[in-house]
């Protein structure tokens, strides 16, 4: 049995995060911060929940790792996210200096990559990884609220 876990795996787990957001009636965004192949935060979008535009899953992410680790870059570090993370969220992240960033589904609309490469240079960035599955979540909800 192979017990390495790859991108698809803690993407899975950002899925997760994801689908309790749903639950909460957030829009599904979902992230997980990992370290050495441990999960070293979670978090999911809280917008609606803390009355707050800034409560992304990427900006809650961000703020447990740089807690967990005790300090406030994330070297070392890779986010996992469910949705192409948005120009604010792609400064903070610039701002930690992350290592690698993988998301699922591309924002074509408010994703950072609309603005051009605003990541820190030495980031890695990996987009697609179960973008179907997380594509998918995202049009579910926002179905749901016309409905």
């Amino acid at each position: 049995m192979n017990l390495e876990r790859d991108d698809s795996y803690y993407m899975r787990l950002a899925i997760i995060e994801a689908e309790e957001a749903y639950k909460r009636g957030e829009v599904p965004v979902g992230a997980v911060v990992v370290a050495k192949g441990q999960i070293i935060a979670k978090g999911y979008n809280l917008t609606e929940t803390l009355t707050d535009v800034t409560a992304h899953a990427e900006m809650q992410s961000i703020t447990a790792a740089s807690e967990f680790i005790g300090g406030k870059y994330l070297h070392g570090c890779t986010l996992y996210v469910t949705l192409e993370p948005c120009v604010m969220c792609a400064g903070a992240l610039y701002w930690s200096q992350i290592d690698k960033i993988v998301f699922g589904a591309k924002d074509e609309k408010r994703g950072a990559s609309v603005k051009g490469h605003l990541y820190h240079p030495k980031t890695e960035v990996i987009q697609g990884v179960l973008s179907e599955e997380c594509s998918l979540l995202l049009t579910d909800f926002f179905k749901s609220k016309r409905n």
